[in-house]
């Protein structure tokens, strides 16, 4: 079910900032969409928090084939302050189901948790 309330919308717009090439490079810009107590399982299995996540995706990023692709894409808002987002990327052909957290702060809403799970069509 996707709730296309205002929250869904911003919390959408932010995954989708967090995945733009400018954004990543930039420390300021990149945690700025992050809430302080961010954690993160990425696809790796690697255990994320704020300050390594910004430093490991803002290093200078080796060059892709082509940008990192979103489908999917689905929100629903559980409480007034918070969005529940689920979604596909699909990065030079490493796919992964993914599901994170918005929550909406005095800053805005900033994502609070993220989790990566690798697939394969089959």
């Amino acid at each position: 079910m996707t709730d296309r309330t205002p929250a869904v919308a911003s919390a959408i717009e932010g995954e989708l900032r967090l995945l733009d090439p400018e954004v990543r490079a930039s420390p300021d810009l990149f945690g700025a969409l992050l809430h302080p107590e961010f954690t993160e399982i990425g696809a790796s299995g690697t255990r994320w928090d704020r300050n390594s996540i910004v430093r490991v995706l803002t290093a200078a990023p080796e060059p892709a084939s082509r940008p990192t692709t979103t489908s999917r894409m689905r929100g629903v808002q559980l409480a007034d302050d918070l969005v529940h987002l689920t979604f596909d990327t699909d990065d030079n052909g490493r796919r992964a189901h993914r599901s994170s957290l918005w929550r909406r702060t005095d800053d805005g809403w900033q994502l609070w948790f993220h989790q990566g799970t690798p697939f394969t069509e089959g």
